[in-house]
């Protein structure tokens, strides 16, 4: 008898608890839900989240609200979204960098585990492009891999430590045995106009940020790091038809929450995502940047996500890299 009242007391819970979570989810939201962007305003994870605020304010009628954390390479941020309560009212715009490469590193660790998110959905991905300073001899990628195995040591290029330009270089150096030189930046923007300014000859960076001056022939691209060619460089080849089969490196974002996040809050949020940039014209926004828009399910991301830190895990491990 004792038996039988405590199986249908956990019944009672149980059921009980499906319920509190259907009606949560039927709510949500209620009030305004806030992305975690752990980077500064003005840079394109920023852009990113603003555009997932916006479709997912439009398709669930609540304000989406961005609040830029930045620091520690974005481990700040992550940190927060990761103690945040989990109800769904705190998300976080994951990527690659806070999310893989980080997890690579022996030290610093950060304040988080991969374990501490739910993975919703993966937005986009785009490729990092090989860009170099019109004075440079290399007019293609086969003659720019040539002219460092025979000039071993003297290629300089504008390194952020630990970010998917600074890991893709990496990659490419063990895959192709290529002698180059990092030199340390900050950031992305003072390494670029230094590449400008040919005062480094090049470096790999995301395809957004140098376009434009791809497209005023201040830079050079010699390559793309994504599988296929990238819609607005149809003319650059991608690293794997070089002559590097089965060569892939690109920069992701997408949309993550805190561990115990109820499952109706997060079908309900993946939902919304697919059926948002589903539109074109939302996806417009990304495509003219040079993203491919790539929404998935919780499974898919999560898979996805543990993938990039094996595969970025190794590269550390094999290039002996350290975050500082």
């Amino acid at each position: 008898m004792h038996r039988r009242l405590l199986c249908a007391a956990a019944l009672v819970l149980g059921l009980f608890a499906l319920g509190t979570s259907a009606q949560a989810a039927s709510d949500y939201p209620n009030r305004p839900v806030k992305i975690i962007v752990p980077f500064p305003a003005g840079g394109t994870s920023d852009i990113m989240g603003r555009l997932i605020a916006d479709e997912l304010g439009k398709e669930l009628k609540q304000p989406f609200i961005v609040d830029n954390r930045g620091g520690a390479g974005g481990a700040i941020g992550t940190e927060l979204a990761a103690r945040a309560a989990p109800d769904g009212y705190t998300l976080l715009l994951s990527g690659i960098g806070t999310n893989a490469v980080i997890h690579g590193f022996t030290a610093p660790k950060p304040g988080y585990a991969e374990s501490d998110f739910v993975h919703i959905s993966q937005l986009a991905a785009g490729p990092n492009v090989l860009v170099v300073n019109p004075s440079f001899p290399a007019k293609t990628f086969q003659e720019f891999v040539a002219w460092v195995k025979a000039n071993p040591g003297k290629f300089s290029y504008g390194q952020v430590t630990a970010s998917s330009g600074h890991l893709t270089t990496e990659y490419l150096k063990q895959s192709a045995g290529l002698d180059m030189v990092g030199i340390p930046y900050k950031g992305g923007a003072p390494a670029l106009n230094d590449v400008l300014a040919n005062q480094i000859p090049g470096m790999f960076t995301n395809q957004d940020v140098v376009l434009p001056h791809v497209k005023a022939g201040k830079l050079r691209a010699l390559v793309v790091t994504s599988a296929q060619r990238n819609p607005l460089y149809p003319d650059v080849p991608t690293v794997a038809e070089s002559g590097y089969p089965g060569f892939s490196a690109v920069s992701w974002t997408g949309l993550s929450a805190p561990k115990g996040t109820p499952q109706a809050v997060i079908d309900k949020l993946q939902a919304a995502m697919a059926k948002a940039f589903a539109e074109p014209a939302a996806r417009a926004k990304l495509e003219r940047s040079g993203f491919i828009v790539s929404t998935s399910n919780p499974p898919d991301y999560t898979r996805f996500v543990n993938s990039e830190v094996a595969r970025w895990s190794e590269v550390i491990r094999v290039g002996g890299l350290k975050a500082e």
